[in-house]
């Protein structure tokens, strides 16, 4: 591996496909080539659907957009979809390629594009057959936990671009148009998020209306939030019909509406999901209960006004969907909403005053 001269590049292409915290998770790689080279014109390679998590970043020249919707189709249709995406990179003429996921099709591209420089995970053996080719370099994986931000911006530590802190601040843009969604919002209100796309990350229905309860009793308004994802829709239904007053918004905002509504929060209130990241980009006052997900990977990145809290169990960080493939996890099942409330009033009172 050698460093590489950033003078001489001028196109730069980061692919990023994976869901949708994963790619504002990436947001500090373009904002540090960038701050550092003001020349390069940067595109992001994501699938259509996380377009919200990057669009509006200032490092960001144009995006070249995946459809899901693409993998339903007949194989010839999908060919020819995929041939045109991979020719329009072609055609780019791309100095230098970041892959920043493990899969193949962003090294497909890398390999495609011809650029001069191609940066990927290295592939340890595994996916297609060659992946290595792909690359002149390769980001090395560390053996213990460690913040994605900080893997992320491995890809440019191994082009000898080494970013100082203040520079790995998360970035997400939200347009004035997205907060009028606030308006018909009380003045005051906290952010409840209980879902997340995997169900097993979350809380039981029962916790999280004690919570909702508890934040209601201290004069707080509740505000619910979630996709709109059938299963995640009826968590919040639950909630809603528990603690009458709360306002649901579940299924009803956009992703950038979404981090307008956090922005303008009291404080949001948790599990692992794509809001824990957006307050983050925010430094926005976040308490987030995480079970079987590792918070050293996933946890609030560079914000001060966030506090995690987490059963210290043996088996934990385990990823598994579910204890034995149940879809449930103990280690949020048996998490005492009291023990919640203690740490949740302790976290308030050192946050918002009284």
């Amino acid at each position: 591996m050698h460093k590489v001269d950033f003078h001489a590049i001028q196109n730069v292409l980061v692919a990023k496909l994976r869901h949708h915290g994963d790619v504002l998770l990436s947001s500090p790689v373009f904002s540090v080539l960038k701050k550092r080279y003001p020349h390069l014109k940067i595109d992001a390679y994501l699938y259509s659907e996380t377009l919200p998590m990057l669009e509006g970043h200032p490092a960001i020249s144009n995006y070249l957009l995946y459809d899901k919707g693409w993998k339903k189709l007949p194989p010839w249709k999908r060919y020819k979809q995929e041939a045109q995406l991979l020719r329009k990179i072609r055609k780019k003429r791309y100095d230098l390629v970041i892959n920043l996921t493990e899969g193949d099709r962003g090294a497909i591209a890398a390999k495609v594009s011809k650029a001069r420089y191609a940066v990927g995970f290295d592939p340890q053996g595994g996916g297609m057959k060659g992946k290595t080719s792909c690359y002149t370099h390769l980001i090395k994986h560390t053996p213990r936990p460690r913040h994605t931000v900080e893997k992320q911006l491995d890809a440019v530590r191994c082009l000898g671009l080494f970013p100082a802190p203040e520079e790995r601040d998360l970035t997400f843009h939200i347009p004035e148009s997205a907060y009028e969604v606030t308006a018909d919002l009380p003045d005051s209100y906290v952010v409840i998020h209980p879902v997340s796309r995997w169900m097993f990350k979350t809380l039981p229905v029962e916790t999280v209306i004690a919570v909702a309860k508890y934040l209601q009793e201290r004069g707080d308004a509740v505000v619910l939030t979630a996709s709109p994802d059938p299963q995640e829709r009826e968590m919040n239904r639950q909630i809603a019909a528990a603690v009458p007053g709360v306002v649901d918004l579940s299924g009803k905002i956009t992703l950038k509406e979404l981090g307008a509504v956090i922005d303008r929060s009291a404080f949001l209130f948790t599990v692992d999901s794509v809001p824990l990241h957006i307050a983050s980009a925010l430094k926005k006052r976040t308490f987030v209960v995480f079970g079987p997900t590792c918070d050293q990977n996933w946890g609030p990145y560079r914000n001060p006004e966030a506090q995690v809290i987490a059963q210290e169990m043996t088996c934990r960080p385990c990823y598994q969907p579910g204890c034995g493939g149940s879809g449930q996890s103990d280690c949020l099942q048996s998490l005492s909403p009291d023990l919640i409330l203690s740490h949740l009033h302790s976290f308030l009172l050192e946050k918002l005053p009284l």
